[in-house]
């Protein structure tokens, strides 16, 4: 589990396509010298455990599976890529930003970037299947940083990034046309399912009072 706070922005070494996946080795200054193997990171908000490490060189090295290549966008990463990273939540950290399990849903594409003053607002097509979890003020991952969503449209959705977040994360070196992996609000769709299996409870009863067994 995370929070979507990035701590550190890594740079990839080097990726490896094998069969059924990909070896990825990340350059960190600051998170390796706290991370063992067997160990979870977000990569642009993707959960990845730590296969091997070596601290003289400062980078460690992870297993990337054909579906999380499928999935996500860290199959377009190349050599000299920089990456957000963040260790997992531990329970004496703040929870800044929000619960972010690391499963990315979908992947979604940057429509436009608009400057306005020191803030940058980004839209980003998003698949119908996450969007539906969207709400404005409402939470999503976005590569892995905790967003505020601003507006929902048709098949978008709209952040505004401030010049902290810019400097700290990939986002603020962000173009059109870029892809961005994505993931909605856990708690959102815990609700949905909730309400859903209560909805179907709730019929089951008016029908059995209908029929006169209740």
């Amino acid at each position: 589990m995370f929070t979507g706070i990035i701590l550190e922005v890594g740079k990839v070494f080097s990726i490896q396509s094998v069969s059924q996946g990909a070896k990825l080795w990340i350059l960190s200054e600051k998170i390796i010298k706290d991370t063992a193997v067997g160990d979870s990171i977000s990569v642009n908000g993707v959960c990845l455990t730590v296969s091997e490490i070596d601290r003289e060189k400062k980078i460690f090295k992870f297993d990337v599976s054909y579906e999380t290549l499928k999935k996500t966008n860290l199959g377009e990463l190349k050599r000299g890529d920089f990456v957000n990273l963040e260790p997992a939540l531990t329970l004496n950290k703040k929870l800044g930003g929000h619960l972010v399990t690391g499963h990315v849903e979908g992947v979604g594409l940057i429509k436009r970037v608009e400057k306005i003053g020191e803030y940058i607002k980004i839209e980003i097509e998003c698949p119908k299947e996450i969007l539906r979890y969207c709400i404005p003020k409402g939470s999503i991952a976005v590569d892995g940083i905790s967003l505020t969503v601003v507006d929902v449209l048709s098949d978008s959705f709209t952040v505004v990034i401030i010049p902290h977040t810019a400097k700290m994360t990939t986002i603020g070196a962000k173009k059109v046309g870029d892809k961005v992996n994505l993931e909605s609000d856990i708690i959102a769709k815990y609700v949905e399912k909730l309400l859903k299996r209560y909805e179907e409870e709730d019929s089951l009863m008016k029908k059995l009072e209908r029929y006169g067994f209740i």
